[in-house]
């Protein structure tokens, strides 16, 4: 196994929606905090829906380890209907240890995959990687592996949403 596939991974989900339907949601930052399955979006950032590769929309997050955050997430992929990916920076933190972190990247990305599955299906793959992280942050995450049950519950949000 790879360090790619080892410290990437994706939940799919097969939603009775169009892929271009499925792709205005995702595309959506207005939406995500609604289809966040880890409880850590909040509202209030603003960003219009993506539409291609080098857009930045920021996320305000909240865990209790970090406190209130937010994230400039700049687009790295862009296919219309088909796949879009991001990369998270920390762009403002409420607590003072880490505020060094704004700014940097830690090289993580997110994004969704689209395949349409016959007229009105999808399936739609949520994916997290870390491949290229540094080594804190992928034992962090145990190589994403935390991220899965949120992804779950996130494209089970998307189905409501988008059926």
């Amino acid at each position: 196994m790879t360090d790619t596939e080892r410290d990437t991974v994706s939940v799919t989900r097969r939603i009775d929606a169009s892929a271009g339907r499925i792709f205005a949601i995702v595309a959506d930052p207005a939406t995500h905090v609604v289809l966040d399955g880890s409880g850590m979006l909040r509202p209030g950032a603003e960003a219009a829906a993506v539409s291609r590769v080098g857009e930045v929309f920021r996320m305000a997050m909240y865990n209790d380890e970090m406190g209130d955050y937010e994230m400039d997430n700049r687009v790295v992929e862009y296919e219309q209907d088909r796949r879009i990916v991001w990369e998270p920076v920390m762009a403002s933190a409420s607590r003072a240890e880490y505020e060094e972190a704004i700014g940097n990247s830690a090289r993580q990305r997110w994004g969704y995959v689209l395949a349409p599955a016959g007229s009105e299906a999808t399936d739609v793959t949520e994916f997290y990687d870390c491949s290229r992280s540094p080594d804190w942050l992928r034992e962090a995450v145990r190589g994403g592996e935390s991220w899965r049950e949120a992804m779950t519950t996130t494209l089970a949000n998307l189905a409501r949403l988008s059926t």
